[in-house]
């Protein structure tokens, strides 16, 4: 076999095996972590007075989150990527085990599940929605790293020094010297997503009066998180069929763009009456 220049992604999925390829998952320990640091992350907020959610609000909202995201995540993907494969074989939606999750399904199970956390816990759905957007890139970067490992979700054919060769692009028992090499478009979303989101909500959290105007860091974060969304899929081999010409995560990404917009619009507007009011400009 002709030896090849670019590294090859061989990495095993599992991370313990215990009987064949059944065991503990890189992918499911990545949903747990991220639960975990968000949960943390929640409760450091509350004592620094950041947040009204206290331990036992926090599980509250943790464990509809968890739901949340695991239903969404299954149900958008089974809708927007697989209804064809679903409509031939129903029990798919149950194979967990092959994969198949959607971050937008995942949003409005994230959405669905705010509502529902609102009512528990009395607190408005957007102070919420604010508070779980500044650490939901945590998931998605764990998320992009559990992909890479998997090998799936690749990117465009590229012969860029960084490219790497997953074997899973190709035919089963194709020569590594015959599969072309790709963008690791997983790792350029981990980097988007992930680290260059989180830094932004933290930054918001942390460094301005953002929680203060509920709605409006929500609102930021779907708007940038559609905007590295559609910059990576520039790198990313489409995986389902194209719409109106663009992948499905460029279709699937503009309409948070829209949400997030109007949310922005929603809370500057609030806030400029407010600010009126104050001065004696318009009645309340």
């Amino acid at each position: 076999m002709t030896p090849t220049p670019y590294w090859i992604n061989r990495l095993d999925p599992v991370m313990i095996h215990v009987h064949g390829d059944m065991g503990i998952r890189y992918y499911g320990v990545a949903y747990l972590m991220a639960f975990v640091i968000a949960g943390l992350l929640l409760r450091y907020y509350y004592r620094a007075g950041k947040s009204p959610l206290d331990t036992h609000r926090i599980g509250t909202a943790m464990s509809a989150l968890v739901l949340g995201v695991l239903l969404g995540g299954r149900v958008g993907y089974t809708v927007l990527y697989a209804w064809p494969e679903f409509v031939r074989d129903p029990w798919m939606v149950f194979r967990v085990w092959d994969g198949g999750m959607s971050s937008h399904g995942g949003f409005v199970g994230v959405a669905l599940a705010l509502v529902w956390i609102s009512r528990q816990v009395k607190l408005p759905v957007l102070a919420l929605g604010d508070l779980v957007s500044s650490v939901a890139p945590v998931g998605l970067f764990l998320g992009r790293i559990a992909n890479f490992i998997n090998g799936e979700l690749w990117g465009k054919v590229s012969t860029v020094p960084w490219a790497v060769i997953f074997p899973r692009s190709a035919a089963p028992g194709t020569p590594y010297n015959l599969i072309a090499p790709r963008h690791p478009s997983q790792l350029y979303e981990a980097a988007l997503e992930g680290l260059v989101l989180l830094a932004y909500t933290q930054w918001r959290v942390w460094g301005t009066k953002a929680l203060r105007a509920p709605g409006r860091l929500t609102g930021e974060f779907l708007a940038l998180y559609a905007m590295v969304r559609i910059l990576g899929e520039q790198f990313r081999e489409p995986d389902a069929g194209l719409m109106f010409g663009m992948s499905r995560g460029v279709f699937y990404s503009l309409f948070l763009l829209g949400s997030g917009a109007l949310l922005i619009a929603s809370t500057w507007s609030s806030q400029r009456r407010e600010q009126c009011c104050r001065a004696g400009m318009v009645r309340p």
